[in-house]
């Protein structure tokens, strides 16, 4: 098998699995409990939320673990949302975002907010006057994709950040792609809030992180007990916890030596792919994700693409593992203006660590082969 979809999720690093290994057996106990069993665990979450903080440079009361980044979005939006709507009901956000952002603002319509989707150009991008032309005196919250999962489109986060913190308005990134590829430290973005989820990093499932600025209010995503500073009820997932904090810790590790090889191989493989006539590359071909590759090939169908490449033993995508299953055009290719055909015709390919040149030069010609047998039928 020749995986090229880490966008969706990664497999555990098994230096990740050793680190979750006690608190799945013999460090069981519930970190809420005061004997030693509980401290103990207590204590593994005291390190992970340090271990998080320090690598985002901000101070471990600001680092919420969370169920997913879908959770984390979610709570960004909706808890900003409500714990601000005394100052106004005006969100903005972009046509791009993943799902768990445009459908959580749809939701916010129909509670009587008013949301604004600023339009992208042919590369993804935002445009910063159109940014600060949507802000009104009702805009509380503007959230924006760091680096987007479908075309791998870095947005300016710095210089979004500065427009809306000039007119007082809160920022709140997604950036589940970003670590390992690009800055995610605080201090750099300028933000108040951000969405990370441990499976895009070789951590495990169903674990995510919202950091939220001190002093910025948010309202409770789930009530019951004291957990996560009284904000997230229900008994902590420790080693779920662990993992990710151990993740992100050797994905920002080894950042320097596995970006270059992610780089080369990206660039070959677009290289390769645009050499196949009636092809076209999604997203920008520099301000990028370092592992994103997105290609539409004229008459030649997706689904029926991605089918042929599972039997040739290639793991691929045509955009956002959420709607994997939905036959609806991709909306960020929509966003990007593709005619509707080349949108339900495209490929993303995302590589990681253990992908290798071989693999990228027998995926090409695979995918070249498949395309032209697509096309004669």
């Amino acid at each position: 098998m020749m995986y090229f979809d880490h966008a969706a999720t990664t497999p555990i690093d098994p230096r990740v699995l050793q680190k979750m290994q006690p608190y799945l057996e013999e460090k069981f106990g519930n970190p809420s409990s005061i004997y030693a069993l509980g401290r103990e665990a207590r204590a593994a979450i005291d390190n992970a939320r340090k271990t998080v903080a320090d690598i985002l440079k901000c101070t471990p009361k600001e680092v919420l673990f969370t169920g997913s980044g879908t959770e984390s979005d979610n709570w960004a939006i909706f808890g900003l949302a409500e714990a601000y709507k005394k100052n106004g009901n005006h969100i903005i956000t972009t046509k791009i975002e993943h799902h768990a952002v445009l459908h959580s603002c749809q939701e916010l319509e129909r509670r009587g907010f008013q949301v604004t989707y600023l339009d992208v150009d042919a590369n993804g991008f935002i445009n910063l006057d159109d940014l600060e032309k949507a802000i009104t005196p009702q805009t509380i919250l503007a959230s924006i994709i760091y680096a987007n999962n479908e075309i791998g489109t870095i947005q300016d986060i710095p210089a979004i950040s500065k427009i809306l913190h000039d007119k007082k308005v809160l920022l709140h990134i997604d950036a589940c792609q970003a670590p390992g590829m690009i800055p995610i430290d605080i201090p750099t973005l300028g933000i108040d809030a951000m969405t990370l989820n441990s499976s895009k990093i070789y951590g495990p499932k169903a674990v995510g992180v919202l950091y939220l600025k001190e002093g910025i209010k948010i309202a409770p995503l789930i009530y019951g007990g004291g957990q996560e500073f009284r904000m997230r009820a229900g008994t902590e997932n420790v080693a779920g916890i662990v993992g990710m904090a151990e993740a992100l810790n050797l994905t920002m590790q080894e950042q320097d030596q596995n970006l270059p090889k992610l780089l080369k191989l990206r660039d070959l493989f677009i290289k390769n792919l645009l050499a196949i006539s009636g092809t076209r590359l999604n997203g920008d071909p520099v301000r990028r994700l370092a592992n994103n590759v997105n290609i539409s090939f004229e008459s030649a169908d997706g689904e029926s693409l991605l089918l042929r490449l599972d039997m040739e033993g290639i793991s691929a995508s045509s955009g956002s593992a959420c709607t994997s299953g939905s036959l609806d055009p991709s909306h960020v290719l929509m966003a990007l203006g593709l005619p509707r055909e080349l949108t339900k015709n495209s490929l993303r390919l995302t590589l990681g660590h253990h992908n290798t040149e071989e693999e990228v030069t027998r995926a090409s010609q695979i995918i070249a082969s498949v395309v032209e047998d697509l096309r004669k039928a």
